[in-house]
């Protein structure tokens, strides 16, 4: 595997000649930049890491090319000044993947390749060997008679093995064999036959998953069983789109289809769009699939994350799964990619490589030349029109797994009603008789914190952000004022900052206002709460979910980080707390993103044999998207969605592309876009459309204002032919420094 800087293989003089590497800096430049390489170099492979000079410093590169002669005259070329890896760390195919991506998203080369690599991978001074503590045996007691040790059998088995690594071994690996043997070390220091020494530990030689004794497979019924087929019978790249209810069972899909392709000697990516989802697919995998695993998510040490994509990279790691970044993972014997919940946004990267990991994977399925399915149960418009077209191939789960019937959804009207904290009489009624049933009550708000705002009854004051047009949320348990947007933080005050009044109310509720009040009408009660302030330690949430699936928990009240996937056989009821702000959001994807959302929250709902309720606290009952989810179900809205877009011209039948700004000077950004639209205006095809430029939504974010301009196509390539031709003007109207600019090709954030 690869390692830190080695020395390059030389060649005689008589056979030296000039060679030319062409090299992708990690900058976001649009341009690669011809290197030569220094007199006596054999090679310099593509796919290496590079230290480069770069204006007055040095850079860290990557080879992408070579090439016998370079356009750039001789003596302005410099050479590389260090190969940083004995072998590639990107093969062609994994090369190849990224400059389609890096073209497609109009992402600067550089920025696209080096977002493939681990963060501790995007360091020069990055060794593939660590140096941990460790004991070695003396010199000059290597000739020591190990028979003085027949009476100490534990010091005997540690005498052993450093025998057989004379340049030392890391108390790690020695525990591992040996089990706790400090009294043993410190007894051989003792007697002058072993010192302290640091021993190397190759980056990629963590301790893989352990595979373990697989459970047994569960009799797949005649759709899932259907679906397998049809996927294994696949000769070559084809699309899937696995369309199944909550609770179908469309993880038992993944696992079939999983030791089907790894019977046949490849290797299977899946990806999922969160954190929280990972541990507890990891956990299933491990119960039913007997291969070494790797995992990748941001969560991870950088020292973890790095191995296991270097185990992947070579190979050992026959199963990948992770979030979005995984997706370029190099792979070299892949058979089968995943996409699980493949209509999340979180697939969608929406800062710097503005890229898609959905559709990342299915163009790398292709080049690939194997299968990939997206699952999910409510497919993106996207996926859904790409169904209807032919392009992908359509499989549908219609039946819940083991018998247990689709959960029953019910709208309460609130209009008029007294609240408690948000919650309805009818909804605490029902949790009431559910609890006392001995059942679990599933709560979800997606509002952390005590209150989204805090306001002077006095005066009027509002607890406003200094650094966004937003509002800052009261959260109690830190005794402080947080935007969620820009993460800037306040001291709660005492007293109101304008009239000085004591009398400061929180309005609103959030998570932890609903966990006290809960607390107080149902004494002595387990409730957990799951958000991201009350997981925040390692751990934290597989440990509370690990508790709610074994019914520790007879209240779980949470955001979306609760909605997902997992698994909760106790659960018979599902309150909704708010969903109304989804249905008239000034974002066209709104009434999509709340259809999913409920339907995915309430498929929390009876997965066992219990029969499951969904009620839905509303304010507007009468909704022609609540009426339809609820009579008709998540097909008959998407379908009527989709009828909708196709008479607004809105994607999929349509193609957008954003170009944003921002500025701390609130002329800058419009200034920018309105030069930009008279560019892109003289430059575009009959057909494309130039909308704005507008202030975002929120017009000011972390300090900066923020514009955007919309160019909209019918077809895809002509809307990427005027990109590509409008980026060199754009870079040219940029010269402002305070001024930052970026493309989003395919926006799913419009805000």
């Amino acid at each position: 595997m690869p390692g830190l800087e080695r020395s390059p293989e030389i060649r005689p003089p008589e056979e030296q000649t000039m060679a030319i590497v062409r090299v992708a800096v990690a900058a976001p430049l649009p341009e690669l930049f011809d290197y030569r390489l220094p007199a006596g170099w054999l090679d310099c492979e593509i796919g290496r890491r590079v230290l480069v000079p770069f204006g007055r410093g040095r850079r860290l590169g990557l080879v992408v090319d070579r090439q016998p002669e370079s356009a750039v005259a001789d003596h302005r070329l410099k050479e590389i000044e260090h190969c940083l890896d004995d072998g590639p760390l990107l093969t062609p195919q994994d090369l190849e993947l990224l400059n389609w991506a890096s073209a497609y998203y109009h992402c600067p080369p550089g920025e696209a390749l080096f977002t493939a690599l681990p963060a501790r991978l995007r360091r020069a001074d990055t060794d593939f060997k660590e140096r941990r503590r460790g004991w070695r045996i003396p010199i000059d007691a290597r000739a020591v008679d190990d028979g003085l040790l027949a009476r100490a059998p534990r010091q005997r088995a540690v005498w052993s093995i450093l025998q057989a690594h004379p340049e030392g071994i890391d108390e790690a690996s020695l525990r591992e064999q040996l089990g706790d043997c400090r009294a043993a070390l410190r007894s051989l220091e003792r007697k002058g036959l072993l010192e302290p020494a640091s021993a190397e530990v190759p980056l990629d030689d963590g301790s893989p998953p352990s595979a373990g004794t697989p459970a047994p497979l569960p009799e797949l019924n005649a759709e899932q069983q259907a679906a397998v087929d049809r996927i294994d019978q696949t000769l070559g790249f084809a699309c899937f789109l696995l369309d199944g209810v909550t609770g179908s069972g469309k993880t038992e899909v993944y696992i079939r289809l999983i030791l089907n392709t790894l019977a046949r000697g490849r290797q299977v990516l899946v990806l999922v769009p969160e954190i929280g989802l990972t541990p507890q697919l990891a956990e299933r995998f491990a119960q039913r699939i007997p291969v070494e695993r790797a995992v990748l998510h941001s969560a991870l040490a950088e020292r973890e994350r790095a191995s296991s994509w270097l185990r992947a990279a070579r190979g050992s790691a026959r199963l990948v799964l992770g979030t979005r970044s995984a997706v370029f993972t190099p792979l070299p014997e892949l058979g089968l990619v995943i996409v699980d919940e493949e209509h999340d946004v979180s697939f969608k990267q929406q800062d710097g490589f503005r890229y898609s990991a959905r559709d990342v994977a299915v163009r790398r399925a292709q080049m690939t030349d194997c299968p990939v399915l997206l699952g999910s149960a409510t497919p993106s418009l996207e996926t859904l029109r790409n169904a209807e077209l032919g392009r992908y191939r359509h499989l549908r789960l219609r039946q819940r797994a083991g018998g247990a019937r689709p959960p029953r959804l019910l709208l309460a009207d609130i209009r008029s009603q007294p609240l408690v904290t948000g919650l309805s009489h009818a909804l605490l009624t029902r949790m009431g008789e559910v609890i006392e049933a001995g059942n679990q009550v599933l709560l979800f708000l997606n509002r952390r914190g005590f209150s989204p705002v805090l306001t002077c009854h006095d005066c009027g004051w509002i607890s406003v952000c200094r650094h966004c047009d937003a509002r800052m949320t009261l959260h109690r348990g830190r005794g402080r004022l947080v935007c969620h947007h820009c993460g800037d933080q306040a001291d709660l005050p005492v007293h109101c900052p304008y009239c000085e009044s004591p009398d400061l109310r929180p309005l609103g509720q959030g998570t932890e206002r609903v966990e006290d009040s809960l607390r107080q009408r149902f004494p002595g009660i387990p409730l957990a709460r799951i958000d991201r302030d009350s997981t925040r330690r390692r751990g934290e949430l597989e440990r509370v979910l690990t508790a709610a699936q074994a019914g520790a928990y007879p209240i779980l009240l949470g955001t979306q980080m609760l909605a997902k996937g997992h698994h909760l056989p106790g659960v018979t009821l599902v309150g909704i707390l708010d969903i109304d702000h989804g249905l008239y959001g000034s974002d066209f994807r709104a009434g999509e993103r709340m259809a999913q959302l409920l339907i995915q929250v309430a498929g929390r709902a009876g997965r066992a044999e219990l029969p499951g309720t969904v009620l839905v606290q509303t304010r507007h009952p009468n909704h022609p998207y609540l009426q339809q989810l609820l009579r008709k179900g998540y097909g008959a809205f998407a379908a009527a969605a989709l009828a909708e877009r196709a008479d607004a011209a809105l994607p999929p039948f349509s193609f957008q592309a954003l170009v944003r700004a921002d500025s701390r000077e609130e002329q800058f950004a419009l200034e920018f876009l309105e030069r930009a639209r008279g560019h892109a205006i003289a430059l575009a095809h009959q057909g494309i459309q130039v909308w704005g430029p507008a202030p975002a939504s929120m017009e000011r974010r972390a300090g900066r204002f923020r514009a955007q301009l919309l160019l909209q196509s019918p077809e895809r390539a002509p809307l990427h032919a005027l990109i590509r031709v409008l980026l060199p003007a754009l870079r040219g109207l940029s010269g402002n420094r305070r001024l930052r600019w970026s493309i989003d090709v395919d926006p799913l954030e419009m805000l």
